[in-house]
């Protein structure tokens, strides 16, 4: 077995300061793992909300004003394309939902085979807001189309909720051949096509790929440039995250460097009956190197298990709430991948190791002949 290693193991410490350091580190990992999991989380939940409602990707424009044919031979190539689960036409009408509680200016959103007849969908919160609910008729005014204003009456099939209020105080949904009768389209015209993902990682490869066969005037939008404000908010949360890594390092370094001071002044007299023997400075540095890589890998294994299972309570229990009005969330998300948390374990394992070089540095400085004389 090396020298180095050897000496390593059986190298004692202050047992309170080790703790100390130990439990310093695994509070540190605990809280990143936490920071990082609600962030991905965040971002998860709301771009998967958002993209459920209104696709990941937006095809929409073209010659005949803002509205393109439905081209099956347009869906059933995107279709075909690696991570795309589904290629649908939609339609939009602008219009006023009229009560006797209230009047609310709304979009209606037509979707292919959604719902039957002049049945609507429409979120939990204008339901409260127009005192509708399942069942209920209800009247709407629309302007443009055939006639200057028309009137027609729909039919409450369903609330539904997202979250999101810009979305839930905006849209109500219907089958698209209601937006096709409202503006005067034949039954093959619609608005555009919503593009459903397997997940944010195909945006931009399959973005390009129908760039690259539509032709000009038709705009291929992707979610983030749909609704940049949401994503300019998660983008603070990145920030955020940055920050708490960043102080958690510093404040387990800092405990690492107390601990592997406090180890080498207790083995002064051992050091300087090294160096008499011959080992090199190098080598000894090494010594208390490998000694303060077992306390920071206990600490950040320690970590990473409560962390780990906090996280797990969180995602599987929902005990954390959240003001759904403000977070758009009603508890907090949690998202855990095995490969960030091995990232965030060994790049925290080797700052910090790397760092704790200059504190070992100390071991030059001791004095083989005093150190021997004085005891």
């Amino acid at each position: 077995m090396n020298a180095e290693v050897f000496i390593a193991r059986r190298i004692g410490s202050s047992g309170a300061m080790v703790r100390i350091a130990v439990a310093t580190g695994a509070v540190s990992m605990a809280v990143m793992i936490l920071a990082v999991a609600v962030i991905m989380g965040f971002r998860s939940e709301i771009a998967g909300k958002i993209s459920a409602f209104a696709g990941h990707l937006k095809v929409h424009g073209g010659l005949e004003g803002m509205s393109v044919k439905t081209d099956e031979g347009f869906e059933e190539v995107v279709r075909a394309f690696e991570g795309v689960v589904s290629v649908e036409p939609y339609a939009l009408k602008g219009g006023i939902v009229k009560t006797d509680e209230a009047t609310q200016g709304i979009v209606l959103k037509g979707v292919r085979d959604s719902l039957e007849g002049r049945d609507v969908l429409i979120s939990s919160t204008l339901g409260r807001l127009l005192k509708l609910g399942e069942g209920d008729k209800v009247e709407m005014l629309f302007v443009g189309g055939e006639r200057p204003v028309r009137r027609d009456l729909f039919k409450v099939g369903g609330l539904y909720v997202t979250g999101l209020e810009e979305m839930d105080n905006r849209f109500a949904i219907t089958d698209i051949a209601n937006i096709q009768r409202l503006n005067g389209w034949e039954s093959d015209r619609a608005e555009g096509y919503e593009i459903v993902l397997d997940g944010m990682e195909w945006l931009g490869e399959v973005q390009g790929k129908i760039r690259g066969m539509v032709g000009e005037g038709v705009v291929v939008s992707s979610v983030m440039d749909e609704y940049p404000q949401l994503f300019d908010w998660l983008a603070t949360h990145d920030v955020n995250a940055a920050v708490i890594i960043t102080i958690m390092i510093v404040v387990a370094l800092i405990s690492c460097v107390s601990a592997v001071l406090i180890i080498v002044l207790e083995r002064i007299k051992m050091i300087g009956i090294l160096k008499t023997l011959g080992m090199r400075t190098g080598a000894l540095r090494r010594i208390f190197l490998m000694r303060a890589a077992r306390i920071l890998a206990l600490g950040l294994l320690i970590g990473t298990a409560v962390g780990v299972g906090l996280a797990l309570l969180q995602k599987q229990m929902g005990l954390v709430k959240l003001d759904a009005s403000g977070y758009f969330l009603s508890v907090v998300p949690i998202e855990l991948n095995a490969g960030w948390i091995v990232a965030l374990n060994v790049g925290t394992f080797v700052v910090i190791l790397a760092l704790l070089v200059l504190p070992t540095s100390i071991v030059g400085r001791v004095s083989p002949e005093k150190t021997i004389r004085y005891e």
